[in-house]
């Protein structure tokens, strides 16, 4: 098969590669046909993720049917069509027994794409299939439903679960990226009195208030100000970082009002500074995590019923084959406008299900 291969910092390759097998009873061979990059992508690509070694198929989010399962595999069959999740699950250890997979200590957690190939490929390899893998609903596209293996359940559950986010809130988004979006449409599922984004495009604003912001400034708009006039001096009570920056950090924590919460989201490969002489005496509680997916059917039922935009996200698609075209156009996202890019399309052969028992 085909798949995207790491070879090293700034270096990959589309290129030919063994097909994955079952390899444990837990195993499910899935056939990818749509799959979508993640800011993460890019941060394995430029190194900044060292536990990625060269030789590995990049990638943690896709949408396939399944050809083949282990043995002990119980929930998905051969011709299912499914949701590959971006975390995997062993369902054992003690995280998973308080489904918090992202933490799973059993072989688990975030592993395709980063300990093990991933699924930008033709096909791959789902480890622990019954908890990792959701059967999907005909109702949801394949290029909408792939945006449920990571974005939405990250958004929902480290932003607004995590967040607290409450009716009457004052909510900020930090960064209106693809997982910012997602934050605003899962907040406003709580009845917020208002959201306000936060980012540095024109574009991505706009994409905010279509997606439910009330309010939006560029970060040279002076949003702490925008904040401040807005909630009567107070601040907000909810504040979600979405970029991963330091200084997107620090202004997150300037613009939380006392007693408020702050939402860490964004993937940081830097330190920031945590300004306890300002914040010990503010009652602020802070948050961070890595998103866990046990949202994940809750999300796609909302989904299938039409109550999250999943699609709207959606401003760029390509074949399978064009993957490289497709890392250079979301790299490139301040120019090209991209928000979620997603590859998929009808390039595979022919493949030979075998019937279900009745």
């Amino acid at each position: 098969m085909k798949a995207l291969v790491f070879h090293g910092p700034g270096q990959t390759s589309w290129q030919d590669v063994p097909d994955p097998t079952v390899q444990d009873a837990a195993d499910a061979v899935v056939r990818v046909d749509a799959v979508t990059l993640c800011g993460t992508d890019l941060h394995i690509v430029k190194g900044d993720v060292p536990e990625v070694a060269p030789g590995r198929i990049l990638g943690h989010e896709a949408v396939g049917t399944v050809v083949e399962t282990g043995g002990d595999v119980r929930s998905v069959r051969p011709g299912d069509r499914v949701l590959a999740s971006c975390i995997s699950a062993c369902g054992r250890c003690r995280f998973c027994r308080e489904a918090r997979y992202g933490q799973c200590r059993g072989g688990g957690g975030w592993i395709l794409g980063h300990l093990v190939d991933g699924t930008q490929a033709e096909y791959v390899r789902v480890p622990f299939a019954d908890l990792s893998v959701h059967p999907l609903p005909g109702t949801l596209a394949d290029h909408e439903a792939v945006l449920f293996a990571d974005i939405f359940p990250t958004a929902y559950e480290v932003g607004a679960l995590s967040g607290g986010v409450r009716p009457g809130d004052t909510v900020a988004v930090v960064g209106a990226g693809p997982v910012g979006l997602a934050a605003i449409a899962t907040a406003r599922l709580y009845s917020p009195i208002r959201i306000i984004a936060v980012d540095l495009a024109a574009t991505r604003l706009e994409a905010a208030r279509r997606l439910g912001a009330d309010a939006t400034a560029t970060a040279r708009e002076e949003p702490e100000r925008l904040v401040a006039d807005l909630t009567d001096g107070l601040g907000a009570d909810v504040v979600m970082e979405a970029v991963g920056l330091p200084e997107t950090f620090e202004l997150c924590t300037r613009m939380v009002r006392p007693g408020g919460r702050v939402a860490n989201i964004g993937v940081h490969g830097k330190p920031a500074v945590l300004h306890l002489e300002d914040l010990w005496i503010k009652d602020v509680t802070l948050t961070t995590g890595l998103v866990d997916t046990h949202s994940t059917p809750m999300l796609l039922k909302m989904a299938a019923a039409g109550r999250l935009p999943g699609a709207a996200l959606v401003t760029h698609r390509f074949a399978l084959d064009r993957m490289e075209e497709a890392y250079d156009v979301f790299s490139r996202a301040g120019d090209t406008g991209a928000l979620k890019v997603v590859l998929g399309g009808p390039q595979h052969d022919t493949l030979a299900v075998p019937p279900r028992e009745q």
